[in-house]
């Protein structure tokens, strides 16, 4: 049997892959105020102070995506770009933001340390080459519409720039009307790429355009699929926060409450070491 070889993805001053600790990508869904960014990402290091969980900061400068016309997108690319900036300089972290057109990672890689493809878009060429052309770190979100396997053909796409910092990320898939489903199986068989993996436990547990205008959620389930992607041996967890979910702009009914995040991080941790350290890689 062919041994796949382990890469791994350096990102700010840490790497993740292999039997690396845990890492997370944590962060508001979408963009709100520089105050808030600030306060989001204050709290979200306090989570992971005690087990020093490396993260990146991750918030949308426009959600392109939403259900609705009417629903608010974001502070648009400009104002976005400068926070995140503002983010990383003030604290010390890498952040990540999503781009939804060839031309917006140029101007993007400049600010972020993380491009992320959203999972609608995972198969957008001339979106995958622009990005993988900035020399950034990639998070590749697989489609809700796409196998596993197939993302094999999505990483050739960034790599063929010559840029092999490429995770990719499952975010659930399509089960019927407005529901997801995680089949675990694919973590592994994305991980047969030799790319780290990476599990978004928040939009797991979207129920996409479940309340008509926005989408619906159930986030007392994402802990409970963020230990069992955990127990796999992914690399990094994706868990969106916020300190008012109810009352937030975008996909509150999926986010985390902050101040639950600085139990499950620990938590997490103690399925990750028992994982990496006593059963191997995926």
């Amino acid at each position: 049997m062919t041994q796949i070889q382990k890469k791994t993805v350096a990102i700010g001053d840490f790497e993740v892959g292999g039997k690396l600790p845990l890492a997370l990508i944590a962060g508001p869904c979408q963009l709100e105020s520089l105050d808030h960014a600030r306060m989001m990402a204050e709290k979200i290091a306090e989570a992971c102070a005690p087990t020093d969980t490396k993260f990146v900061f991750k918030a949308s400068y426009d959600k392109a995506n939403r259900s609705s016309i009417t629903t608010q997108r974001g502070l648009g690319m400009d104002e976005g770009l400068t926070i995140l900036s503002k983010i990383r300089e003030e604290f010390g972290v890498p952040v990540l933001t999503d781009v939804h057109d060839a031309a917006q990672c140029a101007p993007a890689g400049e600010a972020v340390d993380v491009l992320q493809i959203p999972a609608f878009l995972c198969r957008q060429t001339d979106l995958l080459l622009a990005a993988g052309q900035t020399g950034c770190a990639i998070n590749v979100k697989k489609g809700q519409f796409l196998a596993p396997w197939d993302m094999g053909n999505v990483a050739d796409k960034i790599a063929s720039t010559g840029n092999e910092r490429i995770m990719l990320c499952d975010r659930g898939t399509s089960f019927g009307y407005n529901t997801l489903v995680t089949d675990f199986r694919g973590l592994p068989t994305m991980g047969k790429t030799g790319y780290p993996v990476v599990f978004d436990a928040t939009h797991s547990v979207q129920q996409p355009g479940g309340q008509g205008t926005t989408s619906g959620g159930q986030r007392e389930f994402a802990p409970v699929l963020a230990r069992a992607a955990v127990a796999v041996g992914v690399s990094m967890l994706f868990i969106e926060t916020h300190e008012d979910p109810d009352n937030a702009p975008s996909d509150g009914p999926n986010m985390i409450p902050i101040e639950q995040m600085e139990a499950l991080i620990t938590q997490l941790r103690t399925y990750d070491a028992l994982t990496k350290d006593q059963f191997g890689l995926m």
